[in-house]
Formats: C-alpha cells, sequence, structure tokens
C-alpha cells in the first residue's frame, strides 16, 4: 500500500536539501516561531520549514508533548519550556511593548507605574518607573513579591482557571500583612470579584502597609501574560485612574497580539481585551485631579 503525503509538494531537489536528522528537523520547526506572540498553524510550519506536512505534523506533536510548544485553538506557539529558557527575550517584547504606555501612566498621574508577568506564585517585576512616592515602594525591576498579596498578581490570576490557581500557589500563602490574603477560598472570591469589575484589581496595604495599587492584566489568545499597575499611599482615589490603567492593558495586548479583535476571535471572551469604554475626554475629566498634583 502506497501513502501519500497530502502535504505541500517537494520537489526531488529539494527533498534532498531535507535536514536528515530529526534534531535538525526539531530546530528547523522551533525556529519558525519568532516569539511567544507566534501562532501558527500546521500548514504555516510546513511551508515555512519546507518540511513534508505528515513529517512537520509528526515533529510537532512531539514537541507539544515536550512542552516545547502548546497547541491551543488559534495555533502553535512556544511551551513553557521554550519560554523558560528564552525567557529574557519574551520579557523585552512586553517591555517594548509596554514602554509608552507606561511613561504615559506616570506623567498623567504623577503616580509609581509597574509592569509584572506572573512567574509561579509570585510576580517578577519587568519594568518600575517611579514618582515622587518611589522611593516608599519597595519593589525594583527583577525583583519579586507573592502574586496573592498583589494587584498585579491578582490581576493575572483572575483569568486563570480555578485549578490553574490551585496549582501556582502550591507553595503557600503567606501573611505579608494583616490585610493580606491567606486561604484559596478567600483568594477565589477576590478573583471572581476582579472578573466582574472587567479585570480591575485593588490591594491596598496587603503586600505593603500604607501602600494601594491598582492594576489589569495584559491577556492574549490563552490568557495573561503581563500586568500594569499604579501604586500611590493608602488614601489614592484609585478607582479614579484604574480607567487609565485599563485602557493602557488593553494597548498593550493589542500591541502584542494584533489579531485579537479580528471579527473572527471577537467572540472569545477570555482572549480579547474588552474595548475600552472610556473616550479620551472621559479619561481627561478622571485625571484632572492628578493635574493638578494632588493625587498624592
Amino acid at each position: 500500500m502506497t501513502v501519500v503525503d497530502t502535504g505541500p509538494a517537494v520537489d526531488a531537489p529539494m527533498r534532498k536539501q531535507l535536514p536528515p536528522s530529526m534534531v535538525e528537523r526539531m530546530t528547523l520547526i522551533m525556529d519558525a516561531f519568532e516569539g511567544r506572540t507566534t501562532r501558527l498553524s500546521l500548514e504555516d510550519v510546513a511551508r515555512r520549514t519546507r518540511l513534508p506536512r505528515s513529517t512537520a505534523h509528526r515533529i510537532l506533536d512531539q514537541l507539544v508533548r515536550l512542552r516545547w510548544l502548546e497547541h491551543t485553538p488559534h495555533g502553535y506557539g512556544l511551551g513553557r519550556r521554550a519560554l523558560g529558557l528564552g525567557g529574557d527575550g519574551t520579557h523585552n517584547e512586553i517591555r517594548e511593548a509596554a514602554a509608552g504606555r507606561l511613561h504615559h501612566m506616570q506623567i498623567q498621574t504623577g503616580m509609581v507605574v509597574h509592569l509584572a508577568v506572573l512567574d509561579g506564585a509570585q510576580i517578577r517585576y519587568l519594568d518600575k518607573i517611579g514618582g515622587r512616592f518611589a522611593t516608599s515602594v519597595p519593589s525594583c525591576v527583577g525583583g519579586r513579591a507573592p502574586a496573592h498579596s498583589t494587584a498585579l498578581g491578582k490581576a493575572m490570576l483572575a483569568w486563570l482557571a480555578p485549578e490553574a490557581v490551585e496549582a501556582q500557589m502550591n507553595e503557600g500563602m503567606g501573611r505579608l500583612t494583616h490585610r493580606t490574603i491567606a486561604d484559596t477560598e478567600t483568594l477565589h472570591q477576590e478573583l471572581n470579584r476582579i472578573r466582574q469589575r472587567r479585570g480591575l484589581a485593588f490591594e491596598r496595604g496587603e503586600c505593603v502597609p500604607g501602600i494601594a495599587c491598582v492594576a489589569v492584566a495584559v491577556r492574549g489568545p490563552e490568557g495573561p501574560v503581563a500586568a500594569l499597575s499604579l501604586v500611590g499611599h493608602a488614601r489614592t482615589p484609585l478607582e479614579k485612574v484604574a480607567p487609565l490603567v485599563a485602557d493602557a492593558a488593553r494597548h498593550v495586548s493589542l500591541h502584542l497580539f494584533p489579531g485579537l479583535e479580528t471579527p473572527g476571535r471577537a467572540h472569545h471572551a477570555t482572549a480579547v481585551q474588552e474595548r475600552a469604554t472610556w473616550s479620551p475626554q472621559t479619561l481627561d475629566r478622571l485625571l484632572a485631579t492628578g493635574r493638578n498634583g494632588d493625587w498624592l
């Protein structure tokens, strides 16, 4: 019985040039993914690598099984192992996408701005832009904090499945202050409130006494990839600046994942950042207090 390969036609001279070893073919496939936001179909991979479709499919399955790649309804993408090895490059991509919005938020409010990613039960700060309050906020680029005690962490955890949250919190939930959430039941209740607020996460004195924060996750097709926040002292009117954070997170998401608002994807509620409901005029009005210098 003859098996017919239904993939792209490859002429004889080209077949002779195909890499002979499995390692070389796997490398070809991994090189087809340019970054964490790249999503490719089987046909895309076969075309980019010039491998027969059946060969590409077989290797993709192995890479997914070994967690070098992941397979979602939106296609193949880099998996946990690949992102772990290339974390710095991935984080640079997120920093570059968020830089303009971070500076805009800091200028508009004079507050401290954070960018962070989720790393197990902790968050890792990728960027910090300070106002006059910066020295009172004990965070630093590259530093970490427990995810359950920060608005940044809770903003990202809110978009994970409950079982994934349980897995992330398997290291325990210690208290940093008397206000820190210290059990998973209370945490799940808080995450549900965050989802009901369209992703707005708040914390007042849960991580550091006297400091308050509002954060929103940057979301991609498979869930949260980062979060942005504004930080002030405990009496800061965070509700007034929350729309600015939500708007910034949405723009960063669309910068990283340009296809999120295409008609074919608009119905995926967990994948699409909600369209901004605040006009520039509304944002200006909400931020008028900040311009007068009395946020802090």
